[in-house]
């Protein structure tokens, strides 16, 4: 098991994930969300929830209204278990001929605890070309397993990187 490093001090006006709750919390966020690929602005929304949970920085899911539905396919073969939110399955991306495979999730059938988000997509940021939160780019968090949204207001250090998984 590796040591995770000291907990970043949050400044004014951020956030440490090691202040996040286990087990996670869902909050709804006004924040202006978006998620562009290929040059397309794929979603758009002011209507998100963040899931929030200890070395992670925030997930956001985004309802399916908001987005551009008919550039993404359900993954024949995505599934994983999050003991949290239950069962996942994943949706593919493909924009002007460039696809992505499992470029985003959902939970059809959330744990009671995240109802709110059944059916709501969440994006890798590491697969698309760019994300948002209102006009901030955002970073992806390390490794190719979590989704998360770094944003210069977010701190670690993060979950994610080679030798992060016994935190």
């Amino acid at each position: 098991m590796s040591r995770r490093p000291p907990r970043i001090p949050p400044g004014p006006g951020q956030e440490s994930v090691w202040d996040y709750p286990r087990p996670p919390a869902l909050e709804a966020v006004r924040d202006r969300i978006r998620v562009v690929f290929q040059g397309l602005t794929v979603a758009d929304t002011t209507a998100a929830y963040r899931v929030l949970e200890t070395s992670h920085p925030p997930v956001y899911y985004l309802p399916p209204a908001d987005i551009r539905m008919q550039h993404l396919t359900v993954s024949p073969g995505g599934r994983s278990f999050c003991e949290w939110k239950g069962l996942a399955g994943y949706y593919d991306l493909a924009v002007d001929g460039r696809r992505v495979p499992d470029a985003a999730w959902f939970y059809a059938a959330p744990a009671p605890a995240f109802a709110a988000i059944r059916d709501h997509l969440a994006f890798y940021p590491a697969k698309v070309d760019a994300c948002y939160v209102n006009d901030q780019r955002v970073t992806p968090q390390p490794g190719d397993f979590y989704g998360g949204w770094i944003t210069p207001n977010i701190v670690g250090p993060f979950k994610g990187d080679p030798g992060t998984m016994g935190w």
